[in-house]
């Protein structure tokens, strides 16, 4: 499926912006200038406002809008690997205005404080995101926690530690799972080409790329949507990226490490409140078979598998991923049950 730049941008959330935003740039302005324009006027279209919390020295930052009310519990979103806060402005489109929505950069991204990788790891990351729920005093009532990828295993592995923190979770495609993808050999077969026996060089590792022909592999391994992306937003991608890269490798090795590499399959079992599970079927980054994996392992998972689409589900399908958790939201509050057995297919 292929879609041109401004089909493109009209999933993220955008309208005309970014093309005559381009075109501006061409004379006026760097090319990473373009992402971050681009943020900060769907940020304040869509009403979100960014602000920071410090707690015992730690800075987190976060975007958020609405409050609190009666029958609409607060939803904090946890992003994924590499990406930030500004990466579920697209979804956050179609949520109602009124939600109280909180979107965190997690630990080391963006605007949050980057220290070592004692915060990286799985467990790491989640003691962080408690901290955060305190400093902001999210503990005052259940609240609905939604993660993606790498986001998602930490999600599901807070709902496991602190199920009284919550009334309920939404895992999207989450990583922390034994299962074979296409992103998964061709790292083996990087660490094969280098000969590690196991290890890997954090170099050359598909989600980190340094040029703009990377950028555009990185994002056809991501999405079923096959963008076609200017060279100039290509190349303002990776200039926003780049400055991070030595972050982002520390942190994937992190990641794909062995105390956090199956964080999520070895404490599924422990998750007790309410469970969305919300999967591309074509995802090539963490295989779609995880979906029957959560569904198995937690009473009462609601799995809902989405046609064409890939890995990016937030950007590719933000529409569809907004109504999903609504409903399971407003499901759990209308029934009171804890638990939902249907199986949705779109």
């Amino acid at each position: 499926m292929d879609v041109d730049v401004v089909n493109m941008f009209v999933l993220a959330g955008g309208t005309l912006v970014i093309p005559i935003l381009a075109f501006f740039a061409s004379f006026y302005m760097w090319p990473a200038a373009i992402i971050h324009v681009y943020n900060w006027y769907w940020r304040r279209r869509l009403g979100l406002q960014v602000v920071y919390s410090e707690n015992r020295g730690y800075r987190f930052c976060y975007s958020h809008r609405g409050k609190p009310g009666p029958g609409r519990p607060t939803i904090l979103m946890l992003h994924g690997f590499s990406a930030n806060k500004d990466m579920w402005l697209p979804v956050a489109k179609f949520l109602p205005k009124h939600q109280h929505l909180l979107c965190i950069d997690m630990p080391g991204h963006e605007g949050t404080s980057r220290t070592d990788a004692r915060d990286y790891s799985i467990e790491g990351q989640v003691k962080r995101i408690r901290q955060f729920v305190e400093s902001v005093r999210l503990t005052k009532r259940p609240f609905h926690l939604v993660g993606t990828s790498m986001g998602g295993n930490v999600a599901g592995v807070y709902a496991a530690r602190y199920p009284n923190d919550l009334c309920s979770v939404t895992l999207i495609c989450p990583a922390g799972l034994p299962t074979e993808s296409p992103f998964v050999e061709r790292l083996r077969e990087l660490e094969k080409d280098q000969e590690l026996s196991g290890s890997l060089d954090p170099q050359g590792i598909p989600l980190i790329p340094s040029t703009p022909e990377e950028m555009d592999d990185m994002l056809k391994l991501c999405s079923f949507v096959r963008f076609k992306i200017p060279q100039q937003i290509l190349q303002g991608l990776v200039d926003v990226r780049v400055p991070n890269n030595d972050f982002y490798r520390e942190l994937f090795m992190e990641i794909v490490g062995e105390k956090s590499r199956h964080s999520l399959h070895e404490n599924m079992h422990l998750i007790t409140v309410p469970t969305q599970v919300i999967w591309g079927k074509h995802d090539q980054v963490v295989d779609v078979s995880g979906s029957s994996m959560l569904k198995e392992a937690v009473s009462g998972c609601q799995v809902d598998l989405l046609d064409n689409c890939g890995h990016s589900v937030v950007m590719e399908r933000p529409r569809k991923t907004a109504q999903l958790i609504m409903d399971f939201i407003n499901n759990q509050h209308n029934t009171g049950s804890g638990s939902n057995n249907s199986k949705k297919l779109s």
